[in-house]
């Protein structure tokens, strides 16, 4: 195997070869091309952008699953319980897992395969921790080439584990085909805790836990649940949205929860809107790396790094608005 330094010198070559591997689906090949995709190296960025290219032709073929919730919903132990049922069926299933970054040291726990130990060693599954780092919306920012190289590597299903933080997740809705809340009874998230930002997208909610001295406040919130989604719009999709309970632990509901998505799938390739929907995700991702773009661009220009830094000194001492020192930098951009 060549070093990373021989890599870089010879792109092309190297690139075949990984092309090749991961076309037969080898888990470390395809590690290594999301490694290279999440790269901020010049170098392997443009390998990166080839990478992409080469591997369009065999992407869009998988079925795309987010997974969101409080933290403490047990997401990680139903992915686990969930991702096996796929691999028992035969299903090749991808974790595409984001924890979230410290906002002072920029650092991740990435624990995820810790915390998945029996789907970690399926061969028939493949976990990929990675940091959100300073994304927003409960994803990282190359989580849908990390998708694309999974579907080139022949994975069917791809779960897409967001980092549970909120409203900012509704996000991960325009990178997959079915958005699953997980949700707790007696915490408080029935009627309050959870954004409502989050439960008008959702395609299906799956209260967790559901078990022991609990099971009995879990049926209480399905019925709470239930209520509450009728006093929302109609889902986009004509999709009329769920509520169920599982207990990832004890492994209920699992099956119920795969015959709904299988349900859901059926539904939307039949009226069209499965594929519609995946041509308005692709719109909205060229923009959103317009968007990139053109904020790396204006960040990385020397002469504007030294104006910030004035407009910064000018603004922390009140010589001048935040308004305007915008309105300055703009003005005077080339």
């Amino acid at each position: 195997m060549p070093n990373e330094t021989t890599f870089r010198r010879t792109p092309k070559i190297h690139l075949q070869a990984l092309l090749n591997e991961l076309f037969k689906g080898d888990k470390i090949s395809l590690g290594r091309a999301i490694t290279i995709v999440e790269s901020k190296h010049p170098e392997e960025k443009k390998i990166a952008s080839q990478l992409i290219d080469q591997i369009l032709p065999h992407s869009g073929k998988s079925f795309k699953i987010g997974i969101t919730g409080v933290p403490g919903v047990g997401k990680s132990t139903f992915i686990e319980s969930f991702g096996k049922k796929l691999t028992s069926i035969g299903k090749r299933v991808a974790v595409l897992s984001i924890d979230p970054s410290s906002t002072k040291t920029k650092g991740s726990i990435l624990g995820d395969k810790t915390r998945m130990p029996e789907l970690s060693n399926d061969p028939n599954a493949f976990i990929r921790p990675t940091a959100a780092g300073k994304s927003l919306g409960g994803v990282s920012s190359n989580t849908r080439e990390a998708i694309m190289l999974c579907e080139a590597a022949g994975f069917e299903i791809i779960l897409i584990e967001t980092v549970g933080v909120g409203q900012s997740e509704t996000m991960v809705k325009d990178m997959v085909d079915y958005f699953l809340l997980l949700m707790l009874a007696g915490s408080g998230d029935e009627l309050q805790g959870i954004k409502r930002g989050i439960m008008e997208l959702a395609d299906h909610v799956l209260i967790n836990k559901a078990d022991g001295n609990m099971l009995d406040s879990a049926k209480n919130a399905k019925e709470d649940f239930k209520s509450a989604l009728h006093l929302f719009p109609s889902n986009p999709s004509g999709w009329v949205v769920p509520v169920g309970l599982c207990s990832a632990i004890n492994k209920t509901g699992i099956e119920e929860a795969w015959e709904t998505i299988n349900q859901f799938q059926k539904q939307m390739k039949a009226s069209g809107w499965l594929e519609a929907n995946r041509k308005d995700q692709a719109i909205q991702w060229f923009h959103e790396r317009i968007n990139n773009h053109l904020i790396d661009d204006f960040y990385s220009d020397h002469e504007k790094q030294n104006e910030i830094k004035e407009k910064e000194e000018m603004i922390s001492s009140q010589r001048i608005s935040v308004r305007k020192a915008i309105d300055e930098l703009f003005r005077n951009r080339s």
